[in-house]
């Protein structure tokens, strides 16, 4: 018999304070009846606020800087060899189920990111995440699963990690893979929930996140490109009661005792745009090409002409900007002593432009050094929300123009936001209502303390219990 208490966490990745909460709470009763029963608040998110590493930041209790993961790509060293993917092993640090498989605890993981590729061991057992490729040969631990998965889904078709290429794959389609995308993970969680003797249970559903970016414009009346009468209108609506009716069922397969959590590793708002970041660059004397671009070409396949170049971007929800520092990267040219003066002189400009209206943009600049109490690996110098998170960084060069509507990796309407959700029912003593101040980073320790264990040594967030 399980000893002690069990804790259920159903992630949605992208969950959005402004619809569960306001908009769309009637679509989701499930939902509201936990937040109604138990506590719920808006989650500030990270800095950024980036699925990777939003999840890990939450689960191991420490911010972006402490892990030295920025977000899905990241300099791997001080060269120009461009960005490497972030992945299950680049999180050093113990997550919670870390800490329970220490005490006997076992955990069961479906889809939580970065969770590819699967261990080599682990206290329980885990399904890879949405960075699992459809040709990846093994997914799972352990292996035998993979073998339970493919059982469960029968004749329906193959269990869906992700929906490669969302953004160019048309709309019928992409909305078809959302839905059976998550009838199908629930239907694997359910499964594995009724089957397995875990003690902490966590999913992490990649729907929300996907039908945000690719159909925000048809459902949301402020976005510029907004039509009414459109064909995708009430697609928000649809979906929100398919994942709630599948939050229902699961929720009634759990234990009576269990202590639930419904919670999202950011928000979503609408995208006004993008800003071409190496062409603002360019633009400004940072960025030297040796030969001018006549076509719109990577940042990464760009002649950078390096002994002339002070600083270069990154594309993203964010940007990322990096400096080309002598002594630190192979053609350095701003010497050391001058390393905060441009890095002040590039956030000023940054702050101050205008947008394509000529009014100020908003764009808020930060330094990693400001934001985290530790700065690892190679962070970028300066982090951009372009028109404070209303309009993307564009990577590529040779645009038309410092300003474009058009995404360099297809149609997206929605940019991340700072707040997520949380939701939890059925703590011991634990608050009801509405609660503020609610941190993503104090989501581990949380859990944490619902067990009666302590955070490992070093971890600066706390229980908000």
């Amino acid at each position: 018999m399980q000893q002690g208490p069990r804790v259920a966490v159903i992630g949605l990745d992208c969950g959005t304070p402004q619809l569960l909460f306001g908009d769309l709470a009637a679509e989701v009763p499930n939902i509201a009846k936990l937040m109604s029963e138990g506590m719920h608040g808006e989650l500030a998110s990270i800095t950024p606020p980036i699925t990777v590493p939003a999840w890990a930041c939450a689960m191991t209790g420490r911010t972006p800087g402490e892990l030295g993961i920025y977000g899905f790509r990241n300099r791997k060293d001080t060269t120009y060899e461009g960005l490497s993917i972030a992945h299950s092993g680049s999180v050093k640090a113990p997550a919670v189920w870390d800490v329970l498989g220490a005490q006997g605890k076992s955990s069961l993981l479906i889809g939580v990111p970065p969770g590819f590729p699967p261990p080599t061991e682990f206290p329980g057992w885990r399904v890879g995440c949405f960075l699992t490729p459809p040709s990846a040969e093994h997914f799972a631990y352990p292996e035998a699963l993979e073998v339970e998965i493919e059982e469960e889904l029968g004749g329906k078709g193959e269990y869906i990690f992700d929906i490669p290429n969302f953004r160019q794959q048309g709309m019928e389609f992409v909305l078809d893979q959302v839905f059976k995308m998550t009838e199908r993970r629930f239907q694997v969680a359910r499964r594995l929930v009724r089957n397995k003797p875990w003690d902490f249970f966590m999913m992490v559903e990649m729907g929300m996140d996907r039908l945000h970016h690719v159909f925000w414009h048809y459902f949301d009346p402020n976005h510029p490109l907004y039509e009414e009468g459109n064909p995708f209108e009430d697609a928000f609506q649809r979906y929100y009661r398919r994942l709630d009716d599948e939050v229902g069922t699961l929720l009634e397969l759990l234990p009576d005792d269990a202590i639930t959590i419904v919670m999202s590793d950011h928000g979503a708002r609408a995208m006004m745009g993008g800003i071409c970041f190496n062409d603002w660059l360019i633009e400004n004397g940072y960025l030297t090409l040796k030969e001018r671009a006549t076509e719109i070409t990577p940042i990464a396949k760009a002649p950078i002409d390096w002994g002339r170049t002070v600083a270069w971007g990154d594309g993203g929800y964010y940007g990322r900007l990096f400096l080309n520092v002598a002594g630190r990267e192979p053609q350095g040219v701003i010497p050391a002593g001058d390393y905060e003066t441009v890095r002040d002189e590039l956030a000023a400009k940054l702050e101050s432009m205008p947008g394509p209206d000529g009014q100020p943009l908003g764009t808020r600049v930060l330094k990693p050094q400001d934001v985290y109490p530790e700065v690892r690996g190679v962070a970028p110098d300066l982090l951009v929300y372009f028109g404070d998170l209303a309009w993307r960084s564009v990577g590529t060069v040779g645009n038309p123009s410092v300003y474009t509507y058009e995404n360099d990796i297809g149609p997206d309407g929605a940019n991340h936001d700072r707040n997520g959700v949380f939701v939890m029912k059925g703590a011991p003593g634990q608050r009801t209502g509405k609660v503020d101040r609610l941190n993503l980073v104090d989501v581990g320790p949380s859990i944490l303390s619902l067990f009666g264990a302590e955070p490992p040594q070093g971890v600066s967030s706390r229980s908000f219990l």
